[in-house]
């Protein structure tokens, strides 16, 4: 995930692929999905995170809003 460090910035890479993080702890964060089937894309990603209410090594799961693949992926 890219964007998760409040005190150093990123900078995406040219000819990556990324999906915009949209709601609860990750929201505005981008995920690189470059090379995602399409399959994998549809079925969203279980994040781990320590931005959660449960502290670290909780979890996270976003998923594109149905029919909408190439949208943001949603909590």
């Amino acid at each position: 995930m890219y964007g998760s460090d409040d005190n150093e910035p990123y900078a995406l890479t040219d000819g990556h692929a990324y999906a915009a993080l949209r709601g609860e702890s990750l929201d505005g964060l981008v995920l690189d999905v470059t090379g995602w089937s399409a399959g994998e894309l549809a079925e969203g990603a279980l994040l781990i995170t320590d931005r959660g209410m449960y502290g670290p090594g909780g979890r996270a799961f976003y998923a594109p809003a149905e029919g909408d693949a190439a949208g943001p992926f949603l909590w």
